[in-house]
């Protein structure tokens, strides 16, 4: 979409550099495709030379700049060949979770996607799930660092103050080296996510559950080692932990239908990890198949199908 009042697009990383009537780009998918007739200027990332992806023992570090594609290329890559991360099996479900075409995989960035805020936002969902942490720039100068399970606030909201730019999002080891789980709904197949769920069992016997796209924004259910819940225990904590007013409502799914889907998702996740028998409902993950670039057709269109037990 063309944005007529657009005076100059200015290459800069530095907040300082911001005035009112500015954006920042990075990709640009969701910022031309709403359009403005406010902005004035664009202050561009696309020269910033950030790393995309840089591997440490420490965990995984994304610039915000970090497109989809490169993310989705990562688990098969050399650079994480060295390290035993059972949740980077989460990435390309993730990215599946888009269900876009290769031309936005190839321009969509995760950072972009953090900051657009969406409930569905399955880059919010991925790295909230993985306990991330988001680096933030201020045009004063200063940094801040915070959960991105605390970044969104809500719909289309997060905690940016005018100016700041998100420049980096941490995913620990700790956390990519837990075993985890998958869950995501949708209305119609390839459609825009109405549910989407990841669960992680850590090292240390800690369930964390992190609930997205049924809620306006992220939602953690922690259980320490030792109160690992049943059935009842932790469909008492959904309960307890999203209240309805949280639900989202738009053409996507009513907050009836994300509510009990979220019950249902959660213990089949709790069922998944703790290697009781379960169910698998959704899309893009075992025993359905995940699917390759650019398609996001499951190879098995069933909706549910029984799983072998523990897997």
């Amino acid at each position: 979409m063309d944005m007529n009042t657009i005076e100059a697009v200015f290459p800069t990383t530095d907040p300082s550099q911001w005035r009112d009537g500015d954006a920042w780009l990075a990709g640009g998918t969701v910022l031309f495709s709403y359009g403005s007739t406010v902005l004035k200027r664009l202050l561009d990332l696309g020269q910033a030379g950030w790393p995309a992806i840089t591997v440490t023992d420490q965990g995984i570090e994304l610039a915000a700049t970090c497109t989809v594609a490169e993310l989705y290329a990562l688990p098969a890559s050399a650079e994480i060949a060295n390290h035993e991360w059972p949740a980077l099996a989460l990435i390309r479900p993730c990215c599946d979770s888009f269900v876009a075409s290769f031309k936005i995989w190839n321009m969509s960035t995760v950072g972009g996607n953090l900051c657009t805020s969406l409930p569905a936002g399955p880059m919010i969902s991925l790295c909230a799930g993985l306990d991330a942490m988001a680096s933030i720039q201020s045009p004063d100068g200063s940094s801040r660092s915070l959960p991105v399970s605390d970044f969104v606030t809500g719909d289309m909201q997060n905690v940016l103050a005018p100016g700041e730019l998100l420049r980096s999002i941490h995913l620990p080891a700790e956390a990519l080296s837990a075993r985890v789980a998958f869950r995501r709904l949708s209305l119609s197949n390839l459609g825009r996510s109405g549910v989407l769920l990841i669960g992680r069992l850590d090292a240390d016997g800690g369930l964390v559950i992190t609930v997205t796209a049924s809620t306006k924004r992220p939602v953690q259910l922690r259980f320490p080692a030792g109160q690992v819940p049943d059935a009842g225990m932790l469909a008492d904590a959904v309960g307890d932990s999203i209240p309805w007013p949280l639900y989202h409502d738009d053409i996507h799914g009513l907050p009836a239908w994300r509510r009990d889907m979220t019950f249902k998702l959660a213990e089949e996740i709790r069922a998944e990890l703790l290697g009781e028998s379960m169910v698998v409902s959704g899309d893009f993950w075992p025993p359905h198949a995940t699917s390759p670039q650019p398609s996001t057709q499951p190879a098995n269109n069933n909706p549910q199908k029984e799983a072998p037990h523990g897997n």
